[in-house]
């Protein structure tokens, strides 16, 4: 396999670059928001991949944070918040 990134293949990046890669390929972007917000598989994934990331950086608090978020995601404890772009019109 010859994924390149910054003309490195896939064998020639570090784990840590690996992860920092499906962690950007995982983030809903604001664009997305809308569409992605109540996707429990999307938002969990984008956990998981930025806790990948805080434990390859020796930052095991962020990464178990993260793990806790996705955990909620895919147990149905937590729930979107509301659009980062406008806010939650109901207190208004």
């Amino acid at each position: 396999m010859t994924i390149s990134s910054n003309s490195k293949t896939i064998t020639e990046l570090t784990t840590l670059e690996l992860a920092q890669l499906l962690a950007e390929k995982m983030t809903i972007s604001s664009y997305d928001w809308h569409k992605q917000k109540n996707n429990r598989k999307a938002q969990a994934g984008q956990q998981l991949a930025s806790s990948l990331v805080f434990l390859l950086n020796n930052q095991p608090e962020e990464a178990l944070e993260r793990i806790n978020q996705a955990q909620g995601w895919l147990n149905k404890t937590i729930n979107p918040l509301p659009c980062p772009s406008h806010g939650d019109r109901h207190n208004s």
